[in-house]
C-alpha cells in the first residue's frame, strides 16, 4: 500500500468542474490530460475534482499548447519560489507531480487517510485506472479485489482504531502501522474467491443507491439495509476464515489479531536472526 501522489504545484494543476468544462470546451484536444483527482474529501463526500496529468512522452505537446503551457509556467514559478530545495529542484520538470507513488493499469483500491470514527467501516473504494489518488489517500494499485474485503471489515477498523494514531477523534490511517501490520491468516484460493464476491456485493449495494456518497451511505444511524447485509456477509466470511465462526465482540477480535501478530513478529524475528547468522558465518568463513 502506497501514499497517493503529491503535486506541490500551488494548486495550478487542480481544476474544479466549471474550470474543466471550460477548458475542454475551448481546447477539446486536452481532455486526455484531465483526470479525476481524489483526496479524502472527494472520496467520502463525492465532491468532483480533476487534475492536469502529463506524462513524460507528452512534454513537447504540453510546452507547445497555449493552455497547458500557461499552467506549466505557473507551476515552474511556484516551485522556484518554494523554501524547500526538493520542490525547487522540480521547477525544471513542471509538467509532472513532484511525488508520484504510483498509478494504476487497471484499477486502484483507495482508503481515506483521515475519516470519522463514528462510521462502522473505513471509507474504501474501487477507482478506475484514470483516477489519480492524492496524498490524502492510500492506494493499492491493481491489487486483487479481495483486499477491499479486508479493509472494509469490522476486523480491520478495530485494528486501525487500536494501532493507528488519531487526528482529534478521527481515524488517521497508516499504511505502515495499519495495513502492513494487519494479521491475516494464509488465504486459500477459495477464501480469496469468497472475499472477492463479498467486495463485489458491497460495491453493488452502494451502486444501487447512486448518487449517494460514502458519507451518505455510511452515516451511523442510516446505513441502507442492503449495504448493511453486504458488510455483515463480508464480516461473517472473513471471521470464519480466522476462527471458524463470528467473533463475539471487539475484545475477542483484538485478542485474536494480537495473537496472530505476536506469532507473525516472532516468525519474522527468527528469519532475520537466521539470515544474520548466515551472513556472519559467511564472513567468518
Amino acid at each position: 500500500m502506497l501514499f497517493g501522489n503529491m503535486p506541490r504545484d500551488g494548486g495550478n494543476f487542480v481544476l474544479d468542474g466549471e474550470q474543466r468544462k471550460e477548458a475542454i470546451k475551448q481546447y477539446p484536444e486536452i481532455e486526455r490530460f484531465i483526470r479525476p483527482y481524489l483526496g479524502s474529501e472527494q472520496l467520502i463526500q463525492g465532491k468532483p475534482r480533476w487534475c492536469i496529468w502529463i506524462n513524460d512522452a507528452d512534454i513537447e505537446f504540453a510546452n507547445s499548447h497555449p493552455f497547458l503551457r500557461k499552467i506549466l509556467d505557473r507551476v515552474r514559478e511556484c516551485r522556484l519560489a518554494s523554501s524547500a530545495a526538493s520542490t525547487r529542484d522540480f521547477a525544471s520538470r513542471p509538467h509532472r507531480f513532484v511525488q508520484i507513488a504510483g498509478t494504476a493499469k487497471r484499477h486502484s483500491l483507495v482508503v481515506a487517510k483521515v475519516s470519522s470514527e463514528r462510521r462502522m467501516y473505513l471509507p474504501v473504494d474501487l477507482l478506475d485506472k484514470n483516477a489519480i489518488a492524492s496524498d490524502l489517500l492510500f492506494a493499492l494499485y491493481d491489487a486483487p479485489l479481495w483486499n477491499m474485503a479486508l479493509i472494509a471489515s469490522r476486523l480491520h477498523i478495530v485494528w486501525i482504531a487500536t494501532v493507528c494514531g488519531k487526528l482529534k477523534t478521527d481515524f488517521r490511517y497508516s499504511n505502515t502501522l495499519g495495513w502492513n501490520t494487519f494479521p491475516v491468516p494464509k488465504l486459500t484460493e477459495k477464501n480469496k474467491e469468497d472475499l472477492t464476491r463479498c467486495a463485489e456485493e458491497i460495491l453493488l449495494a452502494r451502486e444501487a443507491h447512486f448518487p449517494k456518497t460514502i458519507a451518505d451511505l455510511y452515516a451511523p444511524d442510516s446505513m441502507p439495509e442492503d449495504l448493511c447485509r453486504a458488510h455483515e456477509r463480508n464480516d461473517e466470511v472473513l471471521e470464519r476464515i480466522y476462527v471458524g465462526r463470528r467473533f463475539k465482540n471487539d475484545t475477542e477480535r483484538l485478542e485474536k489479531l494480537f495473537g496472530l501478530y505476536s506469532k507473525m513478529t516472532v516468525k519474522n524475528d527468527y528469519k532475520c536472526a537466521k539470515i544474520s547468522s548466515q551472513c556472519i558465518g559467511g564472513v567468518a568463513n
